[in-house]
């Protein structure tokens, strides 16, 4: 069993925007709580999305489900939606990369001017002398 899944509650907010109302076409679709839990389980872990559990599906079917929606614009109006309803604003949190400080070493630019002078003593050591 997999941990955090969506309540009934959440379901609820969220079946109206993944569900498509009219006629049917083409082959039924699977179900649509099963995909956004993965979705959701995919963006909270950070994992690839061949790390899918197996309790969600094929990896490549919660992929493809999440780029149809991403594609039709689903997810942009699910965001308006939740934080119009107030009821996301406890526990959706976005992390930017701009807050994220790097690590003092990471600073330096000498890095490829050492790579240079590794790359030019290796030609140099492999290099034919030019005469005898």
């Amino acid at each position: 069993m997999v941990r955090g899944l969506m309540s009934d509650e959440e379901w609820a907010f969220f079946a109206p925007f993944v569900i498509e109302a009219g006629p049917r076409r083409g082959r039924r679709p699977k179900d649509h709580r099963l995909v956004l839990d993965g979705v959701f389980w995919i963006a909270r872990t950070g994992s690839p999305w061949r790390d899918l559990h197996d309790h969600f599906g094929k990896w490549d079917t919660v992929y493809g489900q999440f780029r149809r929606w991403t594609k039709g614009g689903v997810w942009d109006v699910l965001l308006a939606a939740l934080n119009e309803s107030g009821q996301g604003q406890d526990s959706v949190q976005m992390v930017d990369s701009t807050i994220i400080r790097a690590h003092q070493h990471a600073a330096g630019a000498q890095k490829k001017r050492l790579l240079i002078a590794k790359v030019l003593a290796a030609r140099a050591v492999a290099s034919r002398p030019r005469s005898i």
